[in-house]
């Protein structure tokens, strides 16, 4: 078969077998680090309250289960995430960062990236000092002592920031996106424990809703597929010019505009928004205040509740989806440099009128891609209310990264074999 073929001159070739080797010595030593427990935890509770916790539980899968084991690992790459959206946002307010950012060259994107790396610091130690606040208040983690609580952060820190740099490196020396790749094999890492879940609770009765998921299963796949790899593709014609002897354009090419231009941000934007008010409710719930906890107790109520949940996580992912591909994607910059470069949009006037198609065409298509993100992200409420299995729950944001990082590093490996001249790529 034609991916046998692949696999084997992928392994053939010494220079790609040992990217290979190298990303898969990389992604054990992400794994142990995984199952390294910060001390003084009750582990039993501590599995409770992921299991109780939804917004928790489904955070707890993008770390592999880091998260649910106290490990020194438990934030994941979530803080280096949140910085380089953080930074990505800011270029709207700030011109500089902007400039830096889409028109300083690689020297420029290097220099942002330093950024990212160093407000990872920080953050990090504010989600560490964060959960360890919170889980004192359940009763999962016994009190820390002042200096206990900054080893205990420090360490967390520490974890979070050489998962970075694992990524870094595998970006670097290997194939593919290494905070991509580390997030899927942190979620690929639960499907053993989750199918022995499913196994152990299974009965003849819920048969009917086993043979529904594997069914609702594929279609998901094939839709993120489908989905992903969805593009627009916008006509573009050069017009012939002379320099000198020579002679340029005079051909034709088009723009694609992806259907999903945000990924899987916008989804991780909601989850920040939806997690914020539920730690703060859980914070204030044990206040002597009575009008303090109680208000608390009910917004935490609230947000308990999978109807109230899932409308306002699907309101947050569309809406986001909108605003990050407005931050990302500037279809005005777009339209100048075809313009500049002598290009149009065949019955189109250059300039204003082809930056309106643009903005025209990509509310429609972001439109669909919004609507297919919120689906995606409240699809494990839905199939736990639909079937009962909440041990089999899709988590369609897990297979939305899966599926991504699949296509993308399938594409690098072809990129690569292609450079090679081996026929049949």
């Amino acid at each position: 078969m034609k991916w046998l073929e692949k696999i084997f001159l992928l392994f053939k070739i010494k220079e790609l077998r040992n990217k290979i080797l190298f990303v898969l010595g990389l992604l054990v030593v992400f794994r142990v680090i995984a199952n390294i427990p910060v001390p003084g935890v009750d582990l039993e509770k501590l599995k409770g309250f992921f299991e109780n916790n939804q917004l928790f539980g489904m955070i707890n899968i993008f770390t592999g289960g880091a998260m649910s084991n106290f490990s020194i690992a438990m934030l994941g790459l979530g803080p280096y995430i949140t910085s380089t959206i953080i930074l990505q946002l800011l270029t709207m307010i700030f011109p500089k960062l902007k400039e830096m950012y889409h028109e300083s060259g690689p020297e420029g994107r290097n220099k942002f990236n330093q950024y990212g790396r160093v407000l990872t610091v920080p953050l990090a130690a504010l989600n560490a000092y964060g959960m360890i606040a919170l889980l004192s208040n359940q009763g999962v983690i016994s009190s820390l002592s002042t200096f206990s609580m900054a080893i205990t952060i420090t360490v967390i820190t520490a974890g979070s920031v050489f998962l970075m740099w694992l990524g870094e490196l595998i970006t670097e020396k290997g194939i593919g996106n290494g905070v991509s790749i580390l997030i899927f094999a942190g979620i690929i890492a639960r499907i053993p424990s989750d199918i022995r879940q499913a196994i152990a609770t299974y009965s003849p009765e819920q048969l009917p809703s086993y043979i529904a998921f594997v069914v609702v299963a594929v279609l998901v796949i094939a839709g993120v597929i489908i989905i992903n790899e969805g593009t627009r593709n916008i006509p573009i014609a050069y017009a012939k010019r002379v320099r000198g002897r020579k002679m340029f354009g005079g051909f034709s090419t088009h723009l694609p505009l992806r259907v999903n231009q945000a990924g899987v941000i916008p989804i991780i934007f909601a989850l920040s928004i939806m997690l914020f008010p539920g730690m703060i409710a859980k914070f204030l719930a044990n206040v002597p205040n009575q009008f303090i906890a109680n208000s608390a107790q009910f917004i935490g109520g609230i947000f308990e509740n999978q109807l109230f949940y899932a409308i306002v996580y699907f309101i947050l992912v569309v809406a986001f989806t909108f605003f990050y591909t407005a931050v990302t994607f500037d279809p005005k910059a777009i339209a100048e440099n075809i313009q500049k470069q002598g290009g149009f949009v065949p019955g189109i006037r250059p300039g204003e009128n082809t930056a309106s198609l643009f903005y025209h065409i990509l509310n429609r298509i972001t439109l669909v891609g919004a609507l297919f993100l919120g689906l995606i992200a409240v699809l494990p409420t839905v199939i736990t209310q639909a079937t009962g299995l909440s041990s089999m729950s899709i988590g369609g944001t897990a297979v939305l990264i899966v599926v991504s990082v699949v296509l993308e590093t399938m594409k690098q490996v072809e990129g690569q074999l292609t450079m090679r001249d081996y026929e049949g790529f």
